[in-house]
């Protein structure tokens, strides 16, 4: 029979290390499990920065279908949605956001949707400029992604 010793490592200051017979594990700060980052702090901001890097990684494979003046914003949009977003919302369903990183995932979704539907033009100046967020709003018609990741977790 193994036995098993739990211990406290000296040089790891407050990191604490599990000994078998034949073997010592560490402790992790975090590792990736499934794709999705988890930390002994049980804090998901590095998960959000990495899920937002790799939509980031998505949009650019896709820009240059993104940017073409020849699909229609509905096509954009249903790339948007079954590229993007499934990337971004991979493994939502257990995130506990606080309003720092919702705020962080909905800026990041005004910005691609933005470049999605590129600038408008002022009808008082002639100047092109940014969509604001009401115009978004109005582009966009589906969930924003705070709303798509509680029904996600309903689901």
């Amino acid at each position: 029979m193994e036995k098993i010793y739990y211990g406290r490592d000296q040089n790891a200051g407050r990191g604490h290390s599990v000994k078998t017979d034949n073997s010592s594990f560490e402790r992790a700060e975090e590792f990736k499990y499934l794709g999705t980052t988890l930390t002994n702090q049980n804090s998901i901001q590095e998960e959000i920065k990495s899920r937002l890097k790799s939509g980031n990684a998505c949009y650019h494979l896709v820009q240059n279908l993104l940017c073409s003046s020849l699909l229609s914003k509905n096509i954009k949009i249903k790339v948007y949605r079954t590229i993007i977003l499934l990337v971004v919302l991979y493994g939502c369903e257990t995130w506990s956001l606080t309003l720092k990183e919702g705020r962080r995932l909905r800026m990041s979704e005004k910005r691609v949707l933005r470049r999605l539907f590129g600038p408008k033009r002022d009808e008082v100046t002639g100047e092109w400029r940014k969509l604001h967020n009401e115009e978004l709003n109005d582009l966009y018609s589906s969930l924003s992604i705070f709303r798509a990741i509680k029904s996600r977790r309903m689901r």
